[in-house]
């Protein structure tokens, strides 16, 4: 009996484990990215050393993303189908919660997307683009938040509450550093495209 239980709650903790490695991996993508482009690190390691491990960690993200999605169909404790998986709001259960994380999941997918159309796409659209993945982690962490079994499970709010603090943190050095390199003109900063030179 004992077996049976483990084995049709085996796809809810798979998925459950999924998105919660998927956020994760989500945040220390977004964390090296900004150590990347902030250079906060100051050449050790290499930035090609760290955009290596910003790729790789991206990969991770969107393979358990999928481990997520492919276990919540399996579950049969809630139905997700197609339509629950792919169409905000479609789900009875929690549909705001879940939205969330479908919200994220098309974020994913244009900022993966764009990493491998990175030298067929305009500098402008990829960059758009890839600072999506900013907002790719905070969907997350909302999802996780209202949809989580695991939301106030202390080790969860420890980990994603350190991921949080330090996007928070390198986010505001990245926009520090952005306004020092701009020129200014008669006391003001400009834009460096609107500098005549």
């Amino acid at each position: 009996m004992n077996s049976l239980v483990d084995n049709e709650q085996l796809w809810w903790y798979v998925a459950r484990s999924g998105g919660i490695t998927a956020l994760v991996l989500s945040g220390l993508a977004v964390i090296w990215g900004l150590v990347l482009s902030t250079k906060v690190m100051d050449g050790t390691p290499t930035p090609k050393w760290l955009l290596s491990m910003h790729r790789w960690l991206g990969g991770l993200t969107v393979s358990f993303t999928a481990v997520h999605i492919v276990a919540l169909v399996a579950d049969s404790y809630v139905h997700f189908g197609f339509a629950e998986i792919f169409i905000p709001f479609a789900s009875e259960w929690k549909p705001g919660a879940v939205a969330w994380g479908i919200i994220s999941m098309y974020l994913l997918i244009a900022v993966q997307g764009s990493s491998l159309l990175m030298k067929r796409l305009p500098r402008k659209w990829w960059r758009a683009i890839h600072l999506s993945s900013w907002f790719l982690f905070w969907t997350g962490v909302v999802h996780g938040a209202t949809a989580g079994t695991d939301a106030t499970n202390p080790i969860y709010v420890l980990l994603v509450g350190t991921i949080t603090l330090l996007i928070t943190w390198l986010t505001a050095l990245r926009i520090l550093a952005s306004r020092r390199s701009r020129p200014r003109v008669n006391g003001r900063t400009m834009h460096p495209a609107k500098v005549v030179r």
